[in-house]
């Protein structure tokens, strides 16, 4: 460790640009360890051709990358994600000199890969092309012959990513995971305060050869100048500041070819007890504890930081006696050092930025505890590092004290206020004029409804904390990968994440038009008035291989009895009027006793299953059934049974939990399940899903 440390702080870090790792040269910026104050090392852009990146990654990461399929592309993220944990504790080390304590650094370490993953497993949701079709076909035409439908194509561009300092290695890759996914491209820029912790991830994504060359460029210096070159296939995100974000947004080049601008800035999240949670109830505990967390993680450097605690005018004294012994018990020094909690600021910058905006806050306002000038540490010299004490602030009258829902100081420090009403709760929520995140402590759901319905206008995330979700509770300030992470107004009104909605972003939806026909070859999804193409062979004797996109059997017919009706009541037990009395049909759409619908379906299996030992393994779903043309006794049933789509499944691997791995390599088969009857009409419609193997066994 100390060799590791002697070599960090005589480097000067590296960019990676069109293949190869390269210093900049001219100005150099100096990084300083947030603990000790020493030099780390330096880092500049310059000479860096940032219109040549743009056509490395154009020309170079973007055609591979297009070309996967989205279940190649998911198989990537999950190798990557796979070699990236084995690497972790390298990343732990440099990331202590960020200030960040080892709860800290697992948010960012751990948080960043876990979110690769997150993006791998979508490759179960996006289909088995290297594009996505988006939602059902829409039909056009009366007759049948004309219709439409929606396919997402990745764009042709770059996704360029301006990072904020507080996440390093979380901040580029739960963008780039994004990104990837859909098949573009990334050019990142940290800010540079962080950047040595990003580079030595940028360094062992590149050195892992597993995405394809291009797929990642990195700008640890300067980014002046970045935006000049972007285009309209281009997909430009940004982390930070509200007015940094605004400038960059105004851009000529973002504005002249309608770039994509995705802001996620800085807001005054809202932290609310419910009236119900008073002192010694589980809610009041959580919440105090949810607060202390709020305000000490990642020394308060959180975008989603809790920076308003709104709570009853009568436990507000309750509060702040509980507040400060949580924040007087947190011992605040060097990460590395036993039962430290909190490190430091990212750099003395941003200390001086955050005791700049208490002075601020200060006006018409207290400090109830800590002391933004002073503050005892651990194993560390308070003089050199970083270091400031979690600062509580008390604004008793919020509604005539503005400055809380205008100033955010980016550290440890947090405006308690109280409020009268759930009404009144909301109203100050608001008054941030937009936030990332608010949440409540409240065992009464109707209160949580009162306060979620009336001010989820105003935020992108919002949480309800109680006892039964106590044990599982992500956090106030976590977002996840599954879900969507922004918000309106002050919080830049930008959207990522999300799981699938996240991937949405960076593919270009397309209206096609034709026949359906002809949309199922562009789509690779059959379309029901489509040509089919009738096998010899039937579809349950062939390998996922040799099945095709609209391949059909036409089965032999049944004759519907009463018998038939009457026989799957006593199996099931479903007497529904409508199947058993024909006396009770006076003022419904029935003229006589009908099938039942689920029996339509399980003799439409009969007809369409062949029986013997085959490639197709297991039927394991069912989807989209409906139920279209009441069935009586004598009408005539048969099914056309059509390969809608195929999906490709990978083979698992051999694991010491599964030492022979998966004995069979399979794909799923989803079938369209067309049962008409003898006038030609559909009564029942449905998709299932099958297992079917394939004939590559290797």
């Amino acid at each position: 460790l100390i060799v590791f440390h002697a070599e960090l702080s005589r480097m000067q870090l590296e960019n990676y640009a069109h293949g190869q790792w390269i210093k900049g040269s001219g100005r150099q910026s100096e990084l300083v360890d947030a603990i000790t104050g020493e030099l780390i090392g330096t880092t500049s852009s310059g000479g860096l051709d940032f219109g040549a990146m743009f056509t490395y990654a154009r020309e170079v990461g973007g055609p591979p990358l297009r070309k996967m399929t989205f279940p190649e592309r998911g198989r990537m993220l999950k190798a990557l994600a796979l070699y990236l944990m084995d690497r972790k504790d390298e990343f732990y080390q440099i990331s202590y000199r960020t200030g960040a304590t080892k709860a800290d650094s697992w948010v960012d370490i751990e948080g960043g890969i876990g979110n690769v993953f997150a993006n791998a497993s979508l490759r179960k949701q996006l289909g088995n092309m290297p594009f996505y079709v988006d939602g059902p076909p829409v039909l056009t035409s009366r007759g049948g012959s004309f219709m439409g439908h929606h396919i997402m194509v990745p764009k042709e561009g770059v996704a360029v990513h301006i990072n904020a300092f507080n996440f390093p290695i979380w901040g580029m890759l739960e963008k780039c995971a994004v990104n990837w996914m859909p098949g573009m491209p990334a050019v990142v820029k940290p800010a540079t305060v962080t950047s040595y912790l990003t580079e030595a991830m940028a360094k062992a994504i590149i050195e892992s050869k597993i995405l394809p060359e291009g797929a990642l460029q990195l700008i640890v210096g300067s980014g002046e100048g970045l935006l000049d070159h972007v285009m309209s296939q281009d997909v430009v995100t940004f982390t930070g500041s509200a007015s940094t974000g605004r400038k960059l947004k105004a851009h000529p080049r973002i504005i002249a070819e309608s770039v994509p601008f995705n802001m996620e800035a800085d807001s005054l999240n809202s932290i609310v007890l419910g009236p119900d949670a008073t002192h010694g109830t589980p809610e009041f505990d959580l919440f105090i504890k949810e607060v202390g967390k709020e305000m000490t993680l990642k020394c308060g450097q959180r975008c989603t930081g809790a920076r308003r605690i709104m709570v009853p005018q009568n436990v507000l004294e309750d509060v702040q006696i509980a507040l400060g012994k949580r924040l007087g018990g947190t011992v605040i020094g060097d990460p590395r050092v036993e039962g430290v909690r909190m490190g430091a600021l990212a750099g003395n910058t941003q200390r001086d930025e955050v005791r700049q905006a208490v002075k601020e806050l200060m006006q018409g306002m207290q400090v109830v505890f800590g002391d933004p000038n002073t503050v005892e540490v651990k194993g560390a010299d308070a003089k050199k590092g970083a270091f400031m004490s979690p600062i509580l602030l008390l604004n008793p009258d919020p509604w005539k004290v503005q400055v809380s829902h205008n100033v955010e100081a980016f550290g440890p420090v947090s405006t308690l206020m109280p409020y009268t009403t759930i009404d009144d709760a909301v109203a100050l929520t608001k008054l941030g004029k937009g936030s990332l995140c608010a949440s409540i402590a409240t065992y009464d759901d109707g209160i949580a409804q009162q306060f979620v319905w009336g001010a989820a206008s105003h935020h992108g995330r919002m949480l309800v904390i109680n006892r039964d979700m106590a044990k599982e509770n992500t956090g106030h300030g976590s977002p996840l990968a599954t879900l969507v992470h922004g918000g309106p107004g002050r919080a830049g009104g930008g959207e990522e994440m999300g799981g699938k909605r996240g991937v949405l972003h960076y593919l270009q939806r397309t209206a096609i038009q034709g026949s359906p026909t002809t949309i199922t070859a562009l789509a690779q999804q059959y379309q029901q008035g489509g040509k089919q193409t009738i096998t010899p062979k039937h579809t349950f004797r062939m390998h996922f291989e040799e099945l095709h996109v609209g391949d059909t059997v036409i089965t032999d017919k049944h004759t519907v009895t009463l018998d038939d009706i009457n026989n799957f009541a006593d199996l099931s037990g479903d007497l529904f009027y409508a199947h058993m009395d024909e006396n009770s049909l006076d003022g419904t759409i029935f003229t006589g006793r009908v099938a039942h619908g689920y029996f339509i379906l399980s003799r439409a299996a009969g007809l369409f299953v062949d029986p013997p030992k085959g490639p197709v393994l297991l039927n394991y779903g069912i989807e989209e059934a409906r139920f279209t043309k009441p069935v009586y006794p004598g009408a005539v049933i048969q099914v056309k049974f059509t390969v809608k789509e195929k999906v490709d499944q990978e083979k698992k691997p051999k694991t010491e939990d599964s030492p022979k791995g998966a004995d069979i390599a399979t794909g799923i088969v989803k079938f369209l399940v067309d049962v008409v009857d003898e006038t030609g009409e559909t009564v029942a419609i449905a998709t299932i899903l099958t297992m079917v193997k394939k004939l590559d066994q290797n």
